[in-house]
């Protein structure tokens, strides 16, 4: 009775990460490629300016959407310490850490952000900038928001190479779920260090992004699918 208890538990924590899991890949997608893709143009801050300003209402929803999704990635990094405890505690808490530093760290980025709104936001005390100036200084929080996202993601994909050793090593969840997570550790690591140290990203860009994405979205669309519809049981 004591396991079965305990596995309920567990299978109610599973898909808690499960639900989470799939608001944090929603909410990133939509704020991302929906909001922040649409309006920004690399490169030409006058447009990115008209396309925020004529579009305020999405580009807050984009912030919100952040702001949702890390609330979630707090919850899902509790629950998947729970999840993971049994296999190693030390690994698992820290796996944990590090998904809760990616989230500090993209949490703070997200203030670039509220700093564009403010920028552009016509405030008097701006008016010593002219126009020019306050699109390139927005274009510039815009370009901080992107660094430091990509820092947030450094510490991301450590944490999905600990999640995935840990989920290889369970035997209550597939290994191969624990090799998928791992292989979107160095499409993370790769394109974030690619994105900081090469002056020329852009000519390759194409390339990184399907190193990151394809491996990123396989493994963590497979995780939460699994943990949402199939959970987990321990055997004692």
């Amino acid at each position: 009775m004591a396991d079965y208890i305990v596995n309920m538990s567990r299978q109610k924590i599973a898909r808690i990460a499960g639900i989470g899991y799939l608001i944090i890949i929603v909410s990133g997608i939509f704020a991302e490629f929906f909001v922040r893709s649409k309006l920004i143009i690399p490169g030409d801050a006058g447009t990115t300016a008209v396309n925020i300003l004529a579009s305020e209402a999405l580009f807050r929803a984009g912030i919100v959407s952040d702001l949702i999704m890390l609330i979630f990635d707090v919850m899902v990094a509790a629950a998947l310490y729970i999840l993971l405890v049994p296999v190693n505690k030390g690994l698992s808490m820290l796996a944990a850490f590090f998904r809760l530093m990616h989230s500090a760290v993209y949490g703070i980025t997200l203030l670039n952000l509220v700093f564009v709104l403010q920028v552009l936001g016509g405030n008097s005390y701006l008016a010593v900038f002219n126009s020019d100036q306050l699109n390139a200084l927005a274009m510039l929080f815009l370009q901080g928001h992107n660094y430091g996202y990509l820092i947030g993601l450094i510490f991301f994909g450590i944490h999905c190479l600990l999640l995935g050793y840990l989920i290889f090593k369970s035997g209550y969840i597939p290994k191969i779920l624990g090799i998928l997570m791992m292989i979107a550790c160095f499409g993370y690591l790769t394109d974030s260090f690619a994105q900081i140290f090469l002056s020329n990203y852009s000519d390759y860009a194409a390339i990184f992004m399907a190193i990151v994405g394809i491996p990123a979205i396989i493994a963590e669309l497979s995780l939460c699918l699994w943990l949402l519809f199939k959970g987990v049981k321990i055997q004692s």
